[in-house]
């Protein structure tokens, strides 16, 4: 079709946008240890850095669920990559500039490359959904398992780069990556972009804020990403500190396998799949069973496995949503998507968190030191399991909250019918 030929090149942008986040997301987590070595940054401020990382996206989310109308979203799309550049840019060149200011330019490079990806959460997927296709469900599972596989391949080639030049030259690394965003503004700048619905309001009357089926979408989407984001934040340390296993198996086998295992569901559905909310529940079901499962195995390798299974059940949970709220409510707006993205970045904001302040808390109670003893395990060990336990709480509430939606459509769709 003719369609197809016109957005090509707007879809393999998109797609690359969307891997290029990947940087985004992983680059700080992987560069922790060579920071502190180097420049001697607590473990607070190198926690910060992922703090203003998630705020930025998600004060960008919220921007864009109530004043769309007053961007260009078109230029606001082009931009998106060249300010990634931006980003990269600084947090590479300036410390190397200004070294007695390192931290403050390492957090100016962060927020400004994460206030790009909060704009590529924001803009991929609805410029996605509105470039027409015979296989929506197929467009939106390939965007956002392109993201998987970018996770993948930056975490193999960090690992691979700093091993192999050191991790002195860390800024090489990043002036490296940088060029994926830059490729991926020429390629933005010579697409044709589809036009896209702007408002709060969708085609279809009664599609707002205040439509209860959007809420509950938002809700189920700050499920998916509490249970997405929890473990691939948390499965390094906790292969590593709480299971026992080296460091290396953390990174590669904990931290790689959960992408790749993520970046197959996405590649699967994108293929094969079909019923996404059938879908979404079992990966919240499974979802919770290998949090279960990977906080209260004393066997490492069952853990690890539980640990990496956990990518494939998640896998669909966030892209899922969006899906489900595209087939209910057709031509969602813009203002929408910025809305179920903010409750996606609220979800992976507090549930890590609340993972961290437990098991630091449970770690120096007298029951992870009776536990501890028993088990023959340290006490972090203990705190580390109990975080990871109680993290298994969103995706069993994402069960229930899949439950509802269904039920709400499913009356919604037959009173429309009685009509």
């Amino acid at each position: 079709m003719k369609y197809t030929k016109d957005f090509k090149l707007a879809k393999c942008a998109c797609y690359l946008g969307s891997g290029a986040m990947a940087v985004v997301s992983v680059l700080s987590p992987l560069l922790f240890v060579t920071f502190r070595e180097m420049y001697d940054i607590s473990y607070t401020l190198l926690g910060l850095l992922v703090v203003a990382n998630f705020l930025a996206q998600l004060s960008i989310d919220l921007i864009f669920s109530f004043f769309t109308k007053h961007f260009n979203i078109h230029k606001t799309v082009r931009a998106m990559p060249i300010i990634t550049f931006s980003g990269l840019l600084i947090y590479a060149v300036m410390p190397w500039i200004f070294p007695q200011n390192v931290y403050l330019w390492l957090i100016i490079g962060t927020v400004i490359f994460s206030t790009s990806a909060g704009l590529g959460e924001v803009l991929l997927s609805p410029t996605v959904a509105a470039i027409p296709s015979d296989n929506p469900e197929r467009e939106m599972s390939t965007l956002h398992s392109a993201y998987a596989w970018g996770c993948v391949a930056v975490v193999v080639f960090s690992t691979l780069f700093l091993k192999l030049v050191g991790t002195q030259n860390w800024q090489f690394l990043v002036l490296i990556l940088a060029l994926l965003p830059l490729i991926n503004s020429f390629l933005f700048a010579k697409a044709k972009l589809p036009e896209m619905n702007m408002g709060q309001e969708s085609g279809e009357k009664g599609v707002g804020f205040r439509n209860k089926g959007i809420i509950l979408c938002v809700l189920c989407i700050f499920l998916g990403g509490a249970a997405e984001v929890t473990m691939s934040e948390w499965v390094s340390n906790f292969i590593e500190s709480g299971v026992g296993l080296p460091k290396v198996l953390g990174d590669i086998l904990g931290v790689a396998m959960f992408s790749v295992m993520l970046g197959i569901g996405r590649t699967a559905y994108a293929r094969i799949g079909k019923n996404i909310s059938r879908v979404m529940l079992l990966g919240m079901a499974g979802a919770a069973v290998c949090y279960l499962v990977a906080s209260l195995s004393l066997n490492p390798v069952i853990a690890l496995i539980a640990c990496a299974f956990a990518g494939l059940c998640v896998s669909m949970l966030w892209p899922g949503t969006l899906i489900y709220a595209e087939e209910k409510f057709h031509n969602l707006g813009v203002a929408v998507y910025a809305l179920m993205a903010a409750g996606g970045d609220l979800g992976a904001s507090v549930a890590p968190q609340l993972v961290g302040i437990i098991s630091d808390e449970i770690a120096v109670s007298a029951i992870a030191g009776k536990l501890a003893q028993q088990l023959s395990i340290t006490a972090e060990q203990v705190g580390l399991r109990a975080g990871m336990l109680i993290a298994g709480v969103f995706p069993i509430l994402g069960v229930v909250v899949i439950l509802i939606m269904k039920k709400y459509f499913k009356n919604k769709k037959t009173k429309s019918a009685a009509l």
